[in-house]
């Protein structure tokens, strides 16, 4: 099984926004094709990262988890409410049930839509996993949203048609 690489939780401020995931090479000059998996919900993003790993393992490609995680107002962007080590762990065992090379990137931000316009790289291939409905939801409205911004959006269902 591939190695996991988690990431520390990157702080997304202002127009500066540190740790734009970067493209990998495998031997030199080789670039490799990265799918980029967004962070829903738990079950939402288990049956993305199947369906990610299911065609990165087709393309010889990596995933990479974005997991934005939305700091209240409240509280200091650096202070989630939600213990690093406790998120780090959790998105560790998500990752790790994938035989594709994972990467798990942590943004703590305020808003998620504007961290993921910044953090993602232009014309992305990314999944998001969602229950299928026939009405819209919060995952098919963030897919548009992210293909209005110019990425290749594919919304793996994970449930019945309800």
């Amino acid at each position: 099984m591939p190695a996991t690489i988690s990431k520390p939780m990157i702080p997304a401020v202002g127009a500066q926004c540190p740790g734009t995931p970067d493209r990998q090479t495998t031997n030199g000059s080789e670039l490799r094709l990265n799918i980029s998996v967004v962070f829903t919900s738990v079950n939402a993003t288990l049956g993305a990262l199947r369906a990610a790993g299911a065609l990165a393992s087709r393309l010889h490609a990596r995933i990479t988890l974005v997991v934005p995680e939305v700091v209240s107002y409240q509280l200091p962007l650096d202070k989630p409410p939600v213990q690093h080590d406790w998120n780090e762990r959790r998105f560790h065992v998500l990752a790790s049930k994938n035989s594709v090379e994972t990467v798990v990137r942590f943004y703590l931000c305020r808003d998620r839509d504007e961290t993921l316009a910044r953090v993602l790289e232009p014309h992305s291939l990314i999944v998001i996993g969602g229950k299928k409905r026939w009405w819209p939801t919060a995952e098919s409205r963030l897919a548009a949203r992210l293909r209005n911004l110019g990425h290749e959006v594919i919304l793996a269902g994970t449930g019945p048609v309800a």
